[in-house]
């Protein structure tokens, strides 16, 4: 290993701060370290879908790595070149095909040459941003970036299944700074539930209770039945569509959850949001925080610090010469500043 190791605890978050080292270390050409991988979780150490992000950022790059197997709290990583070109990656269970994406999207982005990335597994996850979130919301702020990326899902997959799959094309791309401090003006709203393998009345009971809450009507509200195939699986979407941001909010069917439950779970995320008055919901800002430092200057408002958040500011300035300042405006919006040290 070269001299210069950053080493990473992995104890301060979960799989997210493996996911950013090994973004940050691709792009930077910075071997990592890091111990006590997922160590506070129910599971500690590897899945799947994070034993998945590992090979295919080693496959990207030509790293060089030890400690890449299930269930592994230990793991090193010495990157190489990145290199465009077709990549295939099969996460074999219903883990996050979105969260292995936004691994390699940096790098790609900074390819040589353009990449078609395939990648199977679950599309529609509770624990990662659904397929949707990425295309509607993070995507299009990517794009305002100069990040020149198409996506396209391919198969819905759902936990326990899995069996989805999405395709992607990424054109090389130099970032530039983008601010959302202001939503905007609000544009239009919408309430999708999708189904695949479960009664009409799942989906009806969910979009009833939307109804209901937010007083939305009828041409807001839409059913979509599934390849029953893909199923079992439902998942409910709120977007929002703002002038300058969209977001969008998800919760997942449960064997044990009432359709109305799902909705709830949903509307309350909204809810939260809309009334911080801030720009971007804690998903979304953690992860614009990365292209923004990459980019080397940025800046958004979110409701509150998060977990995630802080974690991923630790991970992003060992690896690179950026100042991330926070500060509150307010009892619930707080303000994110990325500017470049030197």
């Amino acid at each position: 290993m070269k001299k210069d190791v950053i080493e990473l605890d992995g104890a301060i978050g979960g799989g997210q701060v493996l996911r950013s080292a090994l973004s940050l270390s691709m792009v930077t050409g910075r071997a990592f370290r890091i111990k006590q991988i997922r160590a506070r979780r129910s599971r500690p150490g590897l899945l799947r879908q994070h034993l998945t992000a590992v090979m295919a950022a080693a496959e990207v790059c030509g790293a060089e790595i030890s400690g890449a197997h299930l269930g592994s709290q230990a793991l090193s990583f010495e990157p190489g070149e990145i290199r465009g070109g077709n990549f295939q990656f099969a996460i074999g269970t219903a883990g996050s095909c979105t969260l292995v994406l936004q691994t390699l999207l940096p790098a790609l982005l900074q390819a040589p040459q353009a990449s078609r990335v395939t990648i199977s597994g679950g599309t529609h996850n509770p624990l990662a941003p659904p397929t949707d979130f990425l295309s509607r919301s993070w995507l299009p702020l990517l794009r305002r970036m100069g990040g020149n990326v198409e996506l396209e899902l391919l198969r819905h997959g759902f936990v326990p299944a899995g069996g989805g799959e999405i395709a992607v094309t990424v054109q090389p791309s130099r970032l530039t700074r983008l601010d959302v401090c202001e939503r905007g003006e609000a544009i239009s709203r919408q309430a999708l539930a999708l189904t695949a393998g479960l009664a009409p009345t799942v989906a009806q009971r969910e979009l009833s209770q939307v109804a209901k809450r937010l007083n939305w009507f009828a041409e807001a509200l839409q059913a979509v039945t599934l390849d029953p195939a893909r199923g079992p699986g439902n998942v409910l979407l709120l977007e929002y569509v703002f002038e300058h941001v969209t977001e969008v909010f998800s919760a997942f069917g449960q064997v044990s959850l009432r359709a109305e439950k799902v909705a709830d779970a949903a509307i309350n995320q909204a809810a939260d949001w809309l009334r911080s008055g801030a720009a971007v919901a804690e998903h979304l800002a953690d992860q614009l925080l990365l292209p923004m430092a990459l980019a080397g200057g940025g800046s958004f408002t979110t409701p509150r610090m998060t977990d995630h958040l802080r974690s991923n500011i630790e991970v992003i300035q060992l690896f690179l010469p950026v100042r991330i300042d926070c500060q509150e405006e307010g009892s619930d919006r707080l303000r994110i500043a990325v500017s470049q040290t030197h």
